[in-house]
């Protein structure tokens, strides 16, 4: 592995123990066991056990394995909608949520926000079956609040609600008991390379899905009955990516022994030396406004001239995070995930004051 620090939200910095562990599963032949080997049936169970300690998912919810976050996205409107799905879009990722949904002909609706501005509009149709949410906005460093979250619940008791938790988990606490969905990739914040989505769902996702597979295709072997049926058994439908589901569970192990706690306290330390370093710049500032809304685990800053930045770290074999979408040529974005150590980010806040 290179010398080279990615502060790039995703694909990321591996984890630190990456290495190590993936030595491990080489050695026991984890990639060429058979999916249905009570071997692999162990794999499975170890990971959603940690994976479940570690997120606190309350009773009734599963987790099932697919091959990214965007997949989820289809999931989710195969599953669990009808006709109509009302999304809240702070950036370009809850954005294609949305678009999505559109694509599979639904008359979904939107709530949107511009240029990092928080949401005021909590207003949701009648008729939406389901509502869409990203905690943590990676594209422009957009972050929703737990106590937000919370009162979409208490207002619409009778509608689903999915939570994008990409870039997120497990850096920030999330009370999953408040959303009936949520789903990340393993990228980012878990820092294992790309190929690997979670999706949790609990037992109302279950019967809305079962209703509509009795009117309706919902899709085939990932339909989410059929997920469950194979979860059930610590299984998946068909031959998964063995390796990343062993890596996921080892690196969620490592976490919990390193304590939790200690790994949320230390994001909120390097979000704030991050945040303070952008606000002290005279080159820099902030997109999102709102300080409460701010993500610590994507921090975002905007500036007339980016390269100036990104060339002067990549110089140091530091890689930024470049803007995304229309943003890309105005924006630095600066992963902080249980990864990136204190000293590392200490390191990026010392180098920003060199750059006049």
């Amino acid at each position: 592995m290179s010398n080279k620090i990615y502060f790039t939200p995703g694909p990321a910095q591996l984890f630190y123990t990456f290495e190590e562990h993936l030595k491990k599963a080489l050695f026991l032949d984890i990639p060429s066991i058979s999916h249905r080997s009570s071997t692999f049936i162990g794999v499975v169970e170890e990971t959603t056990a940690a994976l479940k300690e570690l997120l606190e998912i309350p009773n009734g919810y599963n987790i099932y394995f697919l091959n990214s976050a965007n997949e989820a996205w289809d999931r989710i409107i195969q599953n669990l909608v009808d006709q109509n799905s009302h999304h809240f879009v702070n950036g370009s990722f809850s954005q294609k949520f949305y678009d999505f949904a559109l694509s599979y002909n639904k008359t979904s609706t939107i709530t949107k926000v511009e240029d990092g501005a928080a949401f005021t509009n909590w207003g949701i149709p009648e008729e939406a079956e389901l509502i869409g949410i990203t905690k943590n906005e990676t594209s422009v460093g957009h972050s929703f609040l737990e106590e937000e979250i919370a009162s979409l619940r208490k207002k619409n008791p009778d509608k689903l609600i999915a939570l994008d938790i990409v870039s997120a988990t497990p850096s920030l606490p999330i009370d999953l008991s408040q959303v009936d969905t949520a789903y990340f990739s393993v990228q980012k914040a878990f820092g294992l390379p790309p190929g690997l989505g979670v999706w949790i769902a609990n037992e109302k996702c279950q019967e809305v899905a079962l209703k509509r597979a009795n009117n309706t295709s919902i899709g085939s072997y990932r339909a989410l009955p059929n997920l469950k049926k194979f979860g059930d058994k610590n299984q998946t439908p068909e031959t998964p990516n063995m390796l990343f589901i062993y890596l996921l569970g080892k690196i969620a192990q490592d976490i919990l022994q390193a304590g939790v706690q200690r790994m949320r306290n230390d994001t909120t330390y390097k979000a704030a030396i991050l945040n303070q370093a952008i606000e002290n710049h005279q080159l820099l500032d902030h997109f999102v406004a709102s300080k409460d809304h701010r993500s610590k685990t994507t921090i975002v800053a905007k500036t007339n001239d980016p390269e100036k930045f990104i060339q002067f770290f990549e110089k140091r074999d530091i890689i930024l995070g470049t803007g995304y979408g229309p943003h890309k040529k105005n924006h630095i974005r600066f992963a902080n995930f249980p990864t990136h150590s204190k000293e590392s980010v200490e390191m990026v806040c010392d180098l920003l004051e060199k750059i006049e």
